[in-house]
């Protein structure tokens, strides 16, 4: 079964439908007395919020207190191993990029997870595109793509890009970016985007890949620029921005997923309950409009539609992850 963007944000509407008779049905059900949502990414960035926005709404109904945890490190990794050791009683519910699910299972030779034993699908959160932005450490007269490359090329020394974390997706991004180029750009992983943008504004890194509302939000400094998008189509939110695939980069059309999990083993009961849930949470207009400001499309999906997604985007990123060559150490 193949998801398209398009398909998914069809399915949206029926959700909230679908949704609203759930919580009829499960209104009866007694709320937890905490959720804890956790994160593998700081406070301040894209995660982040998804989680606490989605908590907001998971109060009362589903628990008389849901809290954020941001268990950072390891490129989301630590977050996920945590939470595959938690009882599957809805305590605990694992909100992840996707890639730590699909990318990483190609580049580790051993992971502290399994990515379909240990976890249980729940839900999409939202979908998001990649912004590649360049700071004041590039020369103003950089505009696209092509100039970082040739300046890249000119200047070694400054030929590098940050991400939220080594093999996600913004990882990839501004590898094949660099080997579009023929240039070798250095990699500095980071524990999330926002510290990336830190080092960005600082002038201590010349690039950063990572998702565009984590990098729109600091344009009114005046000292970034974005150079390209990664989606399929110009992002709404930076639409005067081109995408990689208008400036030449064939086959650079990559989105991800934030999704919400369970640990393995969840009753198929409660996983319905905490569905429809959160498809009422993503369904909320001021849900959508917060998410909005941080370059996200709130969507949710059946667990049935995250596991064929996780499914299919996990057999995409093989022959990817193959080209750029990349192994992380386990």
């Amino acid at each position: 079964m193949h998801f398209t963007r398009r398909h998914l944000l069809q399915t949206t509407g029926a959700s909230a439908l679908l949704a609203s008779i759930g919580q009829q049905a499960f209104a009866q059900a007694a709320a937890l007395e905490t959720t804890n949502i956790i994160t593998g990414f700081a406070a301040g960035g894209t995660s982040d919020t998804i989680c606490r926005r989605v908590a907001q709404k998971l109060q009362p109904a589903f628990a008389k207190a849901a809290v954020v945890e941001n268990r950072t490190g390891a490129g989301g990794q630590i977050a996920i191993s945590y939470v595959k050791g938690r009882p599957a009683d809805g305590g605990t519910i694992l909100q992840t990029p996707t890639s730590m699910l699909t990318i990483y299972p190609h580049i580790y030779s051993k992971l502290p997870y399994d990515p379909v034993n240990d976890l249980t699908p729940l839900s999409l959160g939202c979908v998001f595109d990649f912004g590649f932005a360049v700071g004041p450490a590039v020369p103003a007269s950089v505009k696209n793509i092509a100039d970082f490359l040739a300046w890249a090329k000119a200047n070694p020394a400054g030929a590098n890009f940050g991400s939220p974390a080594a093999g996600s997706t913004p990882h990839f991004v501004g590898a094949l970016i660099g080997q579009h180029g023929g240039v070798e750009l250095k990699h500095a992983a980071y524990r999330g985007t926002q510290p990336a943008m830190l080092d960005l504004l600082g002038g201590n890194i010349s690039a950063v890949s990572g998702p565009i509302g984590d990098i729109t939000q600091h344009l009114a400094s005046g000292k970034i620029r974005i150079l390209s998008v990664s989606g399929a189509k110009r992002s709404r939110f930076a639409p005067e921005v081109p995408t990689l695939v208008e400036q030449g980069l064939p086959d650079m059309a990559h989105s991800e997923w934030f999704a919400f999990f369970l640990p393995a083993k969840a009753s198929p009961e409660l996983v319905t309950r905490l569905n429809g849930h959160m498809k009422t949470a993503l369904a909320s207009q001021d849900v959508i409009d917060g998410l909005a400001t941080f370059g996200l499309e709130a969507m949710s999906s059946s667990p049935q539609e995250l596991a064929e997604i996780l499914k299919k985007d996990t057999a995409k990123w093989g022959p990817i992850v193959k080209k750029v060559g990349f192994k992380a150490e386990s």
